[in-house]
């Protein structure tokens, strides 16, 4: 049977688009350089576009291979490039989106953009694309671009013939994680038929492991027969052991089966031959408290694995509530997560949707004393008074909670906040303050930005820093000022979050920007809170979400691999996730969203392991150690005391 380069290489030259699906730890990137090699000797003239999820991902590609015909850039690099130079269609379809609040304007009604919206002292505006957005200055920021580029290619025949006259090969890594935008883009806006020129699209990844909501996921659709995209399965596994390999066929959705790499020098061979491992399933039947201390325990005595920072064993969890205690944000998950005021505020808010009334004009402290005013029972009063422990809470965080009641209830009650908003993990490199998708709030992206500035200066990343400021660096003298500036930042003492925000801003390092205005504007109760907090919780939480602690979160581990793993099966009472019916669930079942996105996740855990895998479950059912012993075997499902 032809391997997997030779089945792609008849792809391209029937003028075929290919996908290559293959499993973790199968050598995705290593078949996309042979294809980008094979592509750059055969068609030396020809411009090739190879476009990815990460800098890091770019960086890794570039550095195995470089060629003066290769582009290599992140997803929104590429479409910015290939748009930035018609600014006058980039005015135009900015405006528009302006004008239909697709972007967001702090301090700008839409009937007041104009056309000339983009003319400032008699110049017209470039539109330029920064890490913060200032739509008024012409500056659009990560999330505005993709709406920008899918508006302007379905608007501009002649975008579409520039893109494919320009790269007649676009290869895109990690597909399963590409916005559906896009991959609309590339297959079909423009794809159109009569076009004389042709651009043939590559695919590479893994439909198993898309484990966020807003990327394509699979292109099932635009597969052949039926569609013009040709399937290329890449099965060997080079990374995990036996016993691992044998459990990820299990769990996986599809019937992409993998087995060990015929390469016997790939990682997970040793003198010719397949590393068995270890897949352990470990349980207690404590339902009242689960006992990780006690797993870390009977794991270092009986499997000889070491929990410290030497970075052989990785501590998977889906939730952050746990890792933020250990690592020292504390205070902001707190915020974010379990502030008891604004549990009071939803209880009101619940209690004015079964009881309408006109709360124009009103503060929330209002609203609750008018509810209470005119209810005639203690019943319908209990309903609209804070529970105990709020009350508590609130007594022990009084201007807190008088600041908020002072406030509008029309704004009040449209106030989101969750935890996602502090420790989203959408990002994937360190160098990714912001991502399309993310749930992360501009205050935590800003927070990111300006910490980002700070650990490169502090580890001496001089070109990288000099990148991420904003700061124009033009004489020596310039240089001096921003080191004399940076050190303000670096010490930071018992200095807040407010005042780094300032100091920041104030030296030109991070600037504020209209995202982190609107956030203060939508969400000043929390806004405030944060600004209180003492910025070395801001330090914890960067080391935290940059893989720096032996804690991690199932999401921020895809694309990484560690000797040992364990996953920790918690759905940390996220509704996305079932890990109950993740094992219990069959036929139709496994069809549910909520089903495959468990499976997907824990699919991406396992097959991090290099050495050996253990998961711990607390308290599982009958049903779930019925299937746990078909997957991991009747030996390696143990019972901890």
């Amino acid at each position: 049977m032809a391997t997997e380069i030779e089945q792609i290489i008849k792809h391209i030259k029937d003028g075929h688009h290919f996908l290559l699906s293959g499993g973790a730890g199968s050598g995705k990137t290593y078949t996309l350089i042979q294809v980008i090699r094979w592509l750059i000797e055969e068609y030396p003239t020809a411009l090739i576009a190879c476009v990815t999820y990460t800098n890091a991902a770019v960086r890794e590609i570039e550095n195995r291979v470089n060629h003066d015909n290769l582009r290599v850039s992140t997803i929104h690099d590429f479409l910015w490039d290939s748009i930035s130079n018609f600014q006058n269609e980039l005015r135009e379809t900015v405006l528009e989106l302006i004008r239909s609040e697709a972007i967001k304007v702090s301090g700008v009604e839409t009937k007041d953009v104009g056309d000339d919206f983009f003319v400032k002292e008699g110049e017209l505006l470039d539109i330029q694309y920064k890490e913060y957005l200032r739509p008024a200055e012409g500056i659009i920021s990560h999330d505005e671009v993709l709406l920008v580029a899918e508006r302007m290619f379905e608007k501009y025949p002649k975008l579409r013939e520039v893109i494919k006259g320009t790269y007649p090969f676009i290869l895109v890594d990690e597909y399963q994680d590409t916005s559906p935008k896009v991959v609309k883009i590339l297959l079909e806006t423009i794809q159109e038929e009569g076009s004389a020129r042709k651009c043939i699209i590559g695919f590479f990844g893994d439909a198993m492991q898309s484990i966020y909501d807003d990327g394509v996921g699979d292109i099932d659709a635009y597969k052949a027969p039926t569609g013009a995209v040709y399937e290329v399965k890449k099965e060997q596994n080079r990374r995990s052991p036996q016993a691992v390999i044998d459990l990820a066929n299990k769990i996986r959705l599809d019937d992409l089966t993998q087995r060990p790499s015929d390469d016997v020098n790939a990682p997970n061979m040793k003198d010719g031959k397949i590393k068995k491992g270890r897949a352990l399933f470990l349980y207690d039947n404590n339902p009242d408290e689960s006992n990780l201390q006690m797993v870390i325990d009977w794991l270092k005595a009986n499997e000889g694995w070491a929990f410290d920072d030497s970075g052989k064993v990785k501590e998977l969890n889906l939730t952050h509530r746990l890792i933020a205690e250990k690592t020292g944000f504390q205070t902001l998950m707190a915020i974010h997560r379990g502030d008891e005021i604004l549990k009071y505020r939803d209880r009101v808010k619940a209690y004015v949707k079964e009881h309408p009334m006109n709360t124009e004009g009103k503060t929330l402290g209002d609203v609750a004393k008018e509810l209470l005013d005119g209810c005639t029972t203690d019943r319908g009063r209990k309903k609209v008074k804070p529970t105990n422990s709020q009350q508590t809470y609130i007594d022990a965080h009084k201007l807190d909670y008088e600041y908020l009641m002072a406030r509008s209830y029309d704004e009040v009650a449209k106030m989101y906040v969750d935890s996602d908003q502090l420790i989203d993990d959408k990002k994937q490199s360190e160098d990714e303050e912001s991502k399309t998708g993310s749930k992360r709030s501009e205050l935590v992206k800003h927070l990111m930005k300006i910490e980002r500035c700070i650990y490169l200066y502090k580890t001496n990343e001089v070109a990288d820093f000099l990148h991420n400021t904003e700061k124009e660096i033009l004489t020596n003298g310039d240089l001096k000022t921003l080191h004399n500036d940076i050190e303000e930042l670096v010490n930071v003492g018992d200095k807040t979050i407010g005042e780094i925000i300032e100091l920041a801003d104030e030296k030109g390092i991070v600037k504020k920007d209209d995202s982190l205005e609107r956030y203060k504007e939508r969400c000043g109760y929390v806004f405030d809170r944060v600004m209180k907090v003492p910025y070395t919780e801001v330090q914890h939480l960067y080391r935290y979400l940059e893989g720096m602690t032996p804690f991690s979160t199932q999401h921020r581990t895809k694309g990484a691999e560690f000797d040992n793993v364990l996953v920790i099966m918690d759905n940390g009472q996220w509704r996305l996730y079932n890990f109950e019916r993740l094992f219990t669930a069959t036929g139709k079942e496994l069809e549910d969203n909520v089903v495959r996105r468990s499976r997907k996740i824990f699919y991406v855990c396992c097959t991090r392991a290099k050495e050996n895998l253990a998961v711990y479950y607390n308290s599982p059912s009958d049903e779930v150690l019925k299937v746990a012993v078909e997957w991991f075997g009747n030996d390696n499902v143990k019972k901890l005391p």
